[in-house]
């Protein structure tokens, strides 16, 4: 704990920092240039990107999480384990599920270095300290931490407010839920000798019952900045956290449940010794906290070189407890007892699964920009140190031991990785892009895993992943075209699973066009993503909810994605967008029914073949707006060999947001109210699921029998958030 102390206090930690453009954009200077460049792309860059800015974020941000904030979004899915978009939450991005889109903020990555996830509960209303989202599709730009081949997710933070504020908002609705936050700040203050600084900060609470029974989420955090910067400095200390405790919802319910009794919770099921089902254990909840420190330096030298250095440290640490209906004492140690003369072996019990990590590095850039060329170098260096254990609280029948551990193990990863980017414009109409990046990824685990048994995994890759573009530019239309690969190594899970797992390769490439005027914007791209050994989703759950993946041999995902904006009338705006895209394993082998057999060529899992949304947008008067947003998604397998189990069916559902602000003359700046209904149609639908197989050999020992399995995640039906911010 000491050098934990001693490495925040000494570093302070953070992100990286690159283009020093502090203009100031009615009460706000913005960060984004300086803290994001490095890692985002332009929007004449030759990738595929959608932008959300902060009025946008802040519309539907009543205490839902970022990803479902991010639904509308072109070949967006967004998941809910609880059904109402508070607690766990996912977003698959051209099919591709949380795991391989990389998430940075700031350009710190924030995926888990283990399991490549990213656990948005940890962060509760973190939207509300975000400044801009850009999404980029496919493999996009170089970015720190691991590969993206799904999208990579870049969000700042809120940048400096030139005046003093403060903010109070309040929001409940549907699923007894509330949400309070309270956000501050000094302005710019002037009088720090060469110097002006600025502090903010913000405190959140959100409680809700869930749509699923006993899906409950208690969920904290906080945020703190402080910004010291003159002409050519900008020094960025960030400091934010939150904690969950959320009863257990991930384990879903098979489709004979989802039929008669949809918002049922298996997890925490009692049973008594004749089987029957006695009740529900009141904790089975996961309890985590994480805290993420960044400290960003910014300097603009004379010779027109920027260079930006980034710290940062991650601490989380927390448990799942569950209940257990009569467990091997095999796989705990005990010793067997005897009982009325007979020996048993078997217990009910309490166990707490227990995770406690550090990630801690540096992210760096320097900028250059001449007369035709723009030119940034980059890298970054992040060490992962997590320690995975379990332990017994309780056992109706055999003896525990505080602290003793049923296993005991320790993840080790180390990841380096270096870019330059250049882009040249040949002349008015023409531009080139060349992205070359490095990296290098060791990974160990070492310990006792659940079973028990001995783990020792130990990998390294090294990766080059090399990207290319050209824009062809007229007045109002951006033509471009780009070629991207990367690589990406396997998850814990994953290696956990299968010895011979291999990393993964793609190759990305897109064409597109982007046309703007005064009324009217369309942007439309095809992109065609060839994979070699890609780690798809076989639809199956490991023992703690995590998916599980397998390398497959070669597949690829062939798209159309189609986003416009327009004025029907001077009031009401339109904004389209649609996905058609087809899916595909190639030639695809399974072992069903005893034998290996040939499915031809299937669909990926967990891949829609149509994905759509709307946005129709009504402006009643300058601060009263209405917004209709609708979201269609295509039907699609959860398993990788089209088995009719593992079918998702298609669903459309919409949403209203109102908008209202008031100015009054005394005490507030703004009063802002808003309203959201979700699902005003009342769609009972499935968002996300898992299949599962597993042989029968007992049953006729002649012959081997696949048994199928599914589980499902229903979300919630109609449902309604109300909120007030008060403005000072």
């Amino acid at each position: 704990m000491k050098k934990k102390t001693l490495f925040i206090l000494a570093l302070s930690i953070a992100t990286i920092s690159l283009a020093q453009e502090k203009s100031i954009v009615k009460d706000t200077i913005s960060l984004d240039e300086i803290l994001v460049k490095a890692t985002r792309i332009s929007e004449n860059a030759p990738f595929t990107q959608s932008n959300l800015g902060k009025e946008e974020i802040e519309e539907r941000n009543l205490g839902q999480d970022i990803p479902i904030l991010l639904n509308f979004l072109p070949n967006v899915v967004s998941t809910s384990d609880a059904g109402a978009g508070i607690g766990y939450t996912g977003i698959r991005v051209r099919g591709s599920d949380a795991t391989r889109v990389n998430v940075t903020i700031n350009g710190i990555p924030l995926n888990d270095s283990e399991s490549h996830g990213v656990f948005w509960v940890n962060m509760p209303d973190f939207a509300s300290s975000t400044q801009s989202v850009q999404l980029q599709r496919g493999v996009g730009s170089s970015t720190n931490g691991a590969g993206a081949f799904g999208a990579s997710l870049s969000l700042s933070t809120n940048g400096i407010r030139d005046n003093a504020f403060a903010e109070i908002a309040l929001s409940g609705g549907s699923y007894n839920t509330l949400k309070t936050n309270l956000q501050f700040g000094t302005g710019v203050i002037e009088s720090l000798g060469d110097f002006k600084a600025e502090f903010t900060g913000r405190i959140s609470k959100i409680k809700s019952d869930g749509y699923i029974d006993r899906a409950s989420s208690d969920l904290k955090s906080v945020y703190l900045s402080a910004s010291f910067f003159n002409e050519n400095t900008m020094i960025k200390a960030i400091a934010f956290g939150g904690s969950e405790v959320t009863y257990q919802a991930w384990y879903g319910i098979d489709a004979e449940t989802l039929k008669t009794d949809r918002t049922y919770n298996p997890a925490g099921e009692i049973y008594d010794d004749a089987g029957e089902l006695i009740g529900f254990y009141d904790n089975q909840v996961d309890d985590y906290k994480q805290d993420h420190y960044q400290l960003h330096i910014n300097h603009n030298f004379e010779n027109e070189w920027v260079a930006n250095i980034a710290f940062h440290y991650t601490y989380g640490r927390g448990f799942f407890e569950q209940y257990k209906n009569d467990r091997d004492f095999d796989t705990y140690g005990f010793t067997p007892v005897e009982l009325n003369g007979n020996l048993v072996n078997t217990t009910d019990l309490v166990q707490r699964k227990w995770l406690d990590n550090d990630f801690y590095g540096t992210t760096f850039s320097l900028l250059k920009s001449f007369e035709r060329l723009n030119f940034i170098f980059g890298g970054a260096y992040n060490i992962y140190n997590g320690d995975h254990f379990g332990e017994v609280i309780w056992a109706k029948i055999g003896s525990t031991k505080p602290n003793e551990r049923f296993y005991d193990n320790n993840g080790l990863k180390k990841d380096l990785n270096f870019y330059a980017k250049a882009d040249y414009s040949i002349n008015e109409n023409w531009n080139v892009f060349a992205d070359l990046q490095y990296r290098n990824v060791n990974y160990k685990v070492g310990g006792i895993d659940e079973g028990p048994y001995v783990i020792a995994i130990k990998d390294e890759n090294n990766f080059f992943n090399p990207k290319f573009g050209l824009n062809y530019f007229t007045n109002k239309s951006n033509f471009y075209l780009s070629y991207a690969k990367a690589n990406k190594e396997p998850k814990r899970a994953d290696y956990l699973a299968n010895s011979d797992i291999k990393p993964e390769g793609l190759d990305d490439i897109e064409l597109g066009w982007k046309y703007k005027s005064d009324k009217f914007l369309l942007n439309t791209n095809i992109y065609y993503m060839h994979y070699k050994d890609q780690l798809v989703l076989t639809g199956a759950l490991d023992d703690v909810g995590n998916p599980i993946a397998n390398n497959i041999g070669k597949s690829y995902r062939l798209g159309l994605e189609i986003e416009s904006a327009f004025n029907i009338i001077e009031k009401l705006m339109w904004q389209p967008n649609i996905a058609l895209s087809i899916n595909k394993n190639i030639d695809k082998f399974y072992e069903f029914d005893g034998e290996l057999q040939s499915f031809g060529n299937t669909d990926l899992s967990f891949s829609p073949a149509i994905v759509a949304s709307s946005n129709i947008v009504y402006q009643a008067i300058k601060k009263l707006k209405f917004s209709l947003l609708s979201k269609f998604v295509g039907e699609q397998y959860m398993s990788n060999i089209e088995h009719e189990n593992s079918k998702l069916d298609s669903y459309f559902v919409s949403d209203i947001n109102i908008i209202y602000s008031i100015t009054p003359k005394k005490v507030f700046k703004s009063i802002v109210f808003s309203g959201l209904v979700n699902n005003i149609f009342n769609v009972k639908y499935v968002s996300n699921g898992y299949f599962y197989t597993y042989d029968d050999t007992w049953s006729d020992p002649n012959n081997i029998t696949t048994i199928t399995g599914s589980g499902y995640y229903p979300q919630a039906e109609i449902n309604f958030l109300i909120g007030t911010i008060f403005k000072f």
